[in-house]
């Protein structure tokens, strides 16, 4: 299974009057958006399932993919990596899927998949959420073998680098 995390492009300051939910992207995170999804296009596959944050920086980034994407109350700015996971239907779902979302949650799932449940706890605080940048894509793949499942990271990218 091929688990896509995508964090929002650049959104606005939290301003007085504007709850944060309601921020949307920077002209900046607009190109950012664009640019990633045009990338992300050349490789994702037409049954990538994808999921986002209610979020309105999350709905305009993943609007610049232009597919069909479903809206996940549970990948909100408070959402936990147990949420995200279960969402995806890791490691078990038969199509890639793309998680639109927030830090720190696409950096402690990263982490725990990348590290595994033995080296971190996600309720101990042991486990720390790697960096995401915004605009960034971190692509893994789940890789069955013999009794136990490998990760691997395929992909990472910045809307810079693309």
């Amino acid at each position: 299974m091929d688990l896509i995390l995508w964090r929002h492009a650049e959104a606005e300051e939290l301003a007085e009057g504007i709850d944060d939910p309601a921020r949307g992207l920077t002209s900046k995170g607009e190109r950012h958006a664009r640019r990633v999804a045009d990338w992300l296009n050349q490789f994702l596959p037409a049954t990538t399932r994808v999921l986002v944050s209610p979020a309105l920086r999350c709905q305009q980034t993943a609007e610049a993919l232009g597919r069909r994407f479903k809206t996940l109350e549970t990948l909100g700015p408070e959402g936990t990596v147990e949420g995200l996971l279960a969402a995806a239907r890791w490691p078990d779902a038969r199509e890639p899927v793309l998680v639109v979302g927030h830090q720190p949650t696409l950096g402690l799932a990263a982490a725990y998949l990348m590290t595994g449940p033995r080296l971190g706890s996600l309720h101990d605080g042991a486990l720390l959420p790697w960096a995401v940048k915004k605009g960034g894509v971190w692509w893994l793949r789940h890789r069955p073998r013999e009794d136990r499942g490998e990760v691997v990271l395929v992909a990472v990218r910045t809307p810079e680098q693309i």
